[in-house]
């Protein structure tokens, strides 16, 4: 049995997952590799994103609070909501461009 090594061959769970990747014709993940300097700018573009949206929920709340008209307080939702999604759009369309070296 000592001969049989069972582990040999096996794949791992990333191997196996590009390969059904490939098996779907789905376009593998881009290895790529960020300089120092676009790591900082893409962790201070989330940091500010982040910032944005905890400033956003924050005013929201507070209008919540004040906001007694239940057709208000949808109209409010309503504008978190999209404001919300707006700004995540943002945040992630900037990380991309640092990625693709677009500054």
């Amino acid at each position: 049995m000592a001969g049989h090594d069972k582990s040999r061959g096996m794949k791992s769970a990333y191997e196996l997952a590009l390969e059904r990747l490939d098996a779907q014709g789905i376009e593998r993940p881009r290895e790529e590799r960020l300089s120092e300097e676009t790591k900082r700018a893409i962790a201070e573009a989330r940091k500010l994103t982040e910032s944005k949206l905890a400033e956003l929920d924050i005013l929201h709340r507070d209008k919540m609070k004040r906001l007694e008209d239940p057709t208000q307080r949808g109209e409010q939702e309503e504008y978190y909501r999209l404001e919300k999604e707006r700004l995540t759009r943002e945040g992630e369309t900037a990380v991309e461009r640092l990625r693709a070296g677009g500054g």
